[in-house]
């Protein structure tokens, strides 16, 4: 029963994914039965691959290419006997599955999506929009959707089958799960029907595709397929015909594509003389968490409600694949980064001038002539000090008007210390430093703590002490020297409550970090070394910094051990702790869900390993580790930390991923409790 229960957890039907297949077979003119039989091999691949939706190309039964073969009888008779063979041959297949006809129907011929589930007809899918121009001559054989006249149909021995360009498919294990199927050019008129599909709760988007192929067509097709994912919040499946049609006048590429909300999931390869099947998994959740939160999405589908109230729903049950399924799709460990190199150059130069001009233009805006900062010789007070020199260049202000301040404390290790001098000097900013430690020791005494009496007691309060002590001294310095303190801190210590609150590092006047997690943090700096942003001294410095130990150093180390406190020890790795921030935030996931998805991005040690960066020191984690974090990463986030969020100080939002500020992305109450988040991450397996 354990093992059962293990099983479903690792499976990705469990946590809103499908997995969907777009098949190219290999065709003959005018052969339903060949048709039918390299239909059927595609289709028993998909669904040993544990697929549930396989969609292909238009008028695959009989070909596509076949014009004025479309009104022979023969042709389609025999068209009818190969779905009937389909039917036969599917009834145990756990498989919704889609082909292409043409159907005679009152004496009209109609260019058809026929939906097939275990035997079945579930529904007939018309196309709307016939092409009657330059190479296309639809027009000449068949009639629009909007000329048929019955609403139902009997085919092969099933009546009332429904019938027309207005069905929604919707399955009742997985009540995301709602399917829309349209046909080639329907796409490419200006309003396609799959719009109002979509408004009226489509969310799997199909279209059967013939599509000859000319120069530069490959890429139109992708525009707009990525458009229509996107504008309708949905996936989209594309198959256009492949190998076997006919050459006489047009050539063809059998291309499949699979977008889902304007990203490419999977792409077949172009003029393959092989049958070929794609295959994507589907994340329904993600669609459904972006319609609710795209409120116009909802506007405009009521300002459309009249032609939505007119689209049928055809309910249907399907068995879903049992047993360990595990992701397919490649979810990036660092959903804040692109892998791809040159993807990342530019979210970092991105990320990098959004803070810069930020800060611009608050100091612009305020008439403060001087930036104060504390470094410290981390990552986050390195970045927020680079941003502060890039922003005077940009202002045409001397760097020195940046008041750069390193303050030592009771656990400051030598390589900080020396990093931030190092820094400050290279990039030429005013440098200065205050011993924090004897005013620290003063407000001890004040507050009789045993530490100030000769007593090693490294408590809270005198972790505090000296943060508070920090940003005390930056803001009457800012007084003094017209300044505005320049925050430090980064999304990820919002999001997990790791900052001193008040006078603390919680506080400043613009905080240029706010809205940039520790991951990216580590990348921008690596950027702006890289890139030659500054000097070579500042580079190399950099690197350094980035090779350190991530610590709040607040706690003197024992026996010479440098630094005594280890931040992601306590709160966790922040590689996996951004993850379970964006996939919270900006999905709004359950956390079985991200656990899931964490374990198929993590669990193996060299997926995800980028050769042009430096190997980070883990590359993977075990269920029961992701599961630990999760949970630590829950309570600081749900229980704990919001009243830290709720007032902090102004800061640009970088990326799409979001910002935690309650003027921006974000708002909560502060009381809240993490309770339905920690019943739900307990479902997560204690072992695999």
């Amino acid at each position: 029963m354990q093992k059962k229960k293990t099983d479903a957890f690792f499976n990705l039907y469990a946590h809103g994914f499908i997995r969907a297949a777009v098949c190219i077979p290999e065709v003959r003119i005018a052969d339903p039965a060949f048709n039918a039989v390299q239909t059927l091999k595609l289709a028993r691949e998909a669904a040993a691959n544990k697929a549930i939706l396989a969609v292909f190309p238009e008028l695959g039964l009989s070909a596509y290419s076949n014009e004025d073969l479309f009104h022979q009888d023969a042709l389609l008779t025999a068209v009818r006997s190969a779905l009937q063979t389909l039917l036969e041959k599917t009834r145990t297949m756990n498989l919704v599955l889609v082909v292409g006809t043409p159907l005679q129907i009152d004496s009209r011929l109609f260019n058809c999506a026929v939906v097939l589930r275990k035997g079945a007809i579930l529904g007939v899918a018309v196309k709307s929009y016939l092409p009657n121009y330059r190479e296309f001559y639809e027009r000449r054989q068949f009639s629009p959707a909007d000329e048929a006249l019955p609403r139902t149909i009997d085919l092969c021995g099933q009546s009332g089958i429904p019938f027309g360009a207005d069905l929604i498919f919707a399955c009742k294990e997985i009540p995301a799960l709602k399917l829309f199927f349209e046909l080639c050019e329907d796409v490419w008129v200006p309003v396609p029907p799959s719009s109002f599909a979509a408004m009226a709760g489509a969310t799997v988007l199909g279209n059967l595709s013939a599509s000859n192929i000319t120069i530069g067509k490959s890429d139109y097709r992708h525009s707009l397929a990525a458009n229509q994912s996107a504008r309708c919040v949905a996936a989209y499946l594309y198959a256009a015909a492949g190998p076997g049609e006919s050459t006489t006048d047009l050539a063809w590429d059998g291309h499949a594509m699979i977008y889902e909300n304007g990203n490419l999931l999977a792409e077949s390869e172009r003029f393959s003389a092989q049958a070929q099947v794609i295959y994507a998994d589907v994340d329904l959740d993600r669609l459904v968490q972006d319609r609710m939160r795209l409120t116009t999405f909802g506007q405009n589908a009521r300002t459309h409600r009249e032609r939505l109230a007119t689209f049928r729903q055809v309910p249907f049950s399907l068995g879903l694949p049992a047993g360990r399924i595990l992701l397919d799709r490649e979810y990036a460990r660092f959903p804040y980064i692109p892998a791809d190199s040159g993807k990342r150059d530019q979210r970092c130069y991105e990320a990098y001038n959004i803070q810069v001009q930020g800060l611009a233009q608050r100091l612009k805006s305020s008439g403060i002539p001087h930036a104060v900062i504390g470094v410290s010789g981390g990552l986050d007070s390195t970045h927020a000090l680079i941003v502060a020199a890039r922003t005077m260049d940009l202002l045409k202000r001397p760097r020195s008007n940046v008041k750069a301040y390193t303050m030592p404390g009771f656990a400051t290790t030598d390589k900080t210390y020396r990093n931030a001098r190092r820094l400050m000097d290279a990039l030429g900013v005013e440098a200065n430093e205050i011993d924090i430690r004897p005013s620290c020791m003063q407000m001890l005494k004040d507050l009789g703590h045993p530490y100030a009496a000769g007593e090693t007691r490294y408590d809270i309060t005198f972790e505090n002490i000296q943060a508070g002590e920090r940003t005390s001294h930056l803001f009457r310095i800012a007084n003094m020297r017209q300044g505005l303190v320049v925050g430090t801190g980064d999304l990820s210590e919002l999001a997990l409550g790791w900052c001193t609150y008040g006078v603390g590092d919680h506080m400043s006047h613009y905080n240029v970090n706010a809205s940039v997690p520790k991951t990216l943090i580590q990348h921008l700096i690596r950027w702006v070394a890289q890139s030659g942003q500054f000097s070579p001294e500042t580079s190399e410095t950099l690197i350094d910094i980035l090779e350190t130990e991530i610590s709040p150093e607040l706690i003197p180390g024992q026996n010479g051990q440098q630094p005594a406190q280890q931040t992601e020890s306590v709160i966790g790795p922040y590689e996996l702790q951004d993850f379970n921030i964006f996939y919270t935030t900006r999905f709004g996931y359950l956390p079985t869900k991200i656990a899931f998805m964490a374990y198929c991005a993590w669990r193996d040690k060299h997926v995800g390993f980028w050769p042009d960066v430096p190997e980070r020191k883990r590359h993977q984690y075990t269920i029961v580790e992701i599961r630990r974090w999760l949970e630590v990463f829950l309570r600081r986030f749900f229980a704990t930390s919001q009243f830290k969020r709720s007032c902090i100080p102004n800061g640009p939002k970088v990326g799409s991923g979001g910002s935690l500020s309650p003027r921006g992305d974000y708002r909560a109450p502060s009381d809240s409790v993490a309770t339905v988040w920690l019943e739900n991450v307990r479902l997560v397996p204690e072992k695999e």
